[in-house]
């Protein structure tokens, strides 16, 4: 199998369309991290993405036939700005259909390259069953966004440039971030043909991680919910070709988390002064990963810069999420006693550490409630803060991975709200269209008082939701039932900590 890969993707027709994109040295990145480590930048494409590979393969082994008749597919956004390229080169008419959370900057770069698009759905799924059914009317031909041969062999060809511009020196290990497996299938199969000895590392989203999933199982399975903050890998099933050659030639999965692929997107940035779309980031981050786990040092990793579409109004949150996924921020609750001088030794305990964020919220007439955000060098750092405060009698919850406190609490006006009864606390993601908080309030509004509210918008195609709604015990079955027909993903955070101490 591998060598009738190798074949198609030396032979693969991409560079009428792409580029051979630089292998760059990761200066700053390689000298914390005490690695050679080296960027594959398909950033730098035409289309910011590698997508444009395999959808330009794919359409040259079309019959005249059929590129006069379209093409069609469904993609949330980097294969449809691949595909629209690439048709627009060869004169041929497609349809992109897009969910309609897509971000605004893939849907206009579709339609600036000529792509008519048609948003349907929430979810790439709803996209993908309605693009079929296109297909079927109109006789067009459908282009996969990775399980396809000659897409996996067109994107190959970045392993090809890898090993070609490398040539001579060793490499220790390839990330390679993973959604459906083309990326990965298709250099897989031309590293390990050629250079069995070089690790190839899958790298995933934690809550899109159908290949770590496979794995595990021995198959392909569907997970049941995927997280899209890494939009371009959002895929709950690896491709059944992709698998083929991903269950034997793939040496190890890495999943990351949203944090972790914030601050590879600042490392990036950092070393190339481009801004990558999360999905952009992910080897970056489990190269990260690898590297803590295995204390390696002097050796040669490859990352790949994937992509780079995203929206500007994303950055706020990234930033913000970036110094708690480089382990430099830690964020504590802290109880005080509500007496003259206590702030006073507070702040001799934290010392001359930069404080990124401070709320104070009285409690009671004995002690106070502060919310605080700490700059901080290392996990080791944060942990001596958190044992210095409890040696000086000062109650700590230790926050920093707590989603609640991350995403809601730190920028929620208020505070302590006492006496709420039957309040139960739940987060929830909303798609980001028009109608989604009407459908919310008919679904729940009408049945429950909603004690508490909190929604935040940062650019990615869900929005985060924290609510507060009274339900008592005997309406318990119905509620749980409501929340299941709403259909929005949802976590119940009654028991939270943070719940208790800032907003019970």
């Amino acid at each position: 199998m591998l060598e009738a890969y190798v074949k198609k993707i030396l032979n693969a027709k991409v560079y009428e369309a792409a580029i051979e994109t630089p292998l760059e040295p990761a200066r700053f990145l390689s000298r914390r991290m005490n690695n050679n480590i080296l960027i594959k930048r398909e950033d730098l494409q035409s289309v910011f993405s590698f997508k444009l590979r395999g959808a330009y393969n794919k359409m040259s082994t079309l019959s005249e036939e059929q590129r006069n008749k379209g093409v069609i597919c469904a993609s949330a956004g980097n294969h449809a700005q691949g595909l629209a390229e690439a048709s627009r080169l060869m004169g041929v008419k497609a349809i992109i259909v897009m969910p309609k959370t897509t971000p605004d900057i893939k849907v206009a770069n579709v339609r600036a390259r000529g792509g008519k698009v048609v948003l349907h759905g929430d979810a790439f799924d709803d996209a993908l069953e309605h693009a079929r059914k296109i297909e079927a009317e109109k006789q067009l031909t459908f282009i996969h966004p990775y399980d396809d041969p000659d897409i996996i062999a067109g994107q190959g060809t970045v392993a090809r440039e890898i090993l070609h511009q490398h040539a001579g020196k060793p490499i220790d290990a390839i990330f390679i971030p993973v959604g459906g497996g083309g990326l990965m299938a298709g250099m897989a199969a031309y590293i390990k043909y050629l250079q069995p000895d070089i690790r190839v590392v899958a790298v995933e989203y934690e809550e899109s991680a159908c290949l770590a999933a496979a794995m595990k199982a021995g198959k392909r399975v569907t997970l049941s919910q995927v997280g899209i903050f890494a939009d371009g890998i959002a895929v709950a099933q690896i491709g059944k070709e992709t698998w083929k050659i991903c269950k034997d030639h793939v040496d190890e999965v890495i999943t990351v988390t949203s944090d972790e692929i914030c601050a590879a997107v600042k490392d990036i940035f950092d070393d190339t002064r481009s801004i990558t779309e999360p999905a952009g980031a992910v080897s970056v981050a489990g190269m990260k990963k690898y590297v803590e786990r295995e204390k390696c040092s002097g050796q040669t990793l490859v990352t790949i810069s994937s992509g780079a579409n995203t929206n500007f109004d994303r950055l706020r949150y990234v930033a913000e999420r970036a110094e708690v996924g480089e382990h430099r921020e830690a964020i504590l609750s802290v109880t005080i006693p509500e007496r003259p001088g206590a702030f006073k030794k507070f702040v001799g305990i934290i010392g001359k550490r930069a404080i990124t964020e401070f709320n104070y919220r009285y409690d009671n007439e004995n002690e106070a409630n502060i919310f605080v955000g700490i700059k901080i060098s290392s996990n080791e750092e944060r942990l001596q803060i958190v044992e210095a405060l409890r040696e000086a009698d000062h109650p700590v919850l230790d926050l920093t991975d707590n989603e609640v406190a991350k995403s809601h609490v730190r920028h929620l006006v208020g505070g302590h709200a006492p006496g709420i009864p039957n309040e139960r606390l739940y987060r929830f993601e909303f798609p980001e269209r028009p109608g989604a908080l009407a459908k919310f309030l008919n679904t729940l509004g009408g049945h429950w008082n909603i004690s508490l509210f909190h929604y935040r918008n940062h650019g990615a195609a869900y929005g985060r939701v924290l609510a507060g709604i009274q339900v008592a015990d005997e309406d318990l079955k119905l509620f749980r039932q409501k929340l299941d027909d709403l259909g929005y993903r949802y976590w119940n955070e009654s028991d939270n900590p943070v719940y208790k101490v800032f907003l019970g």
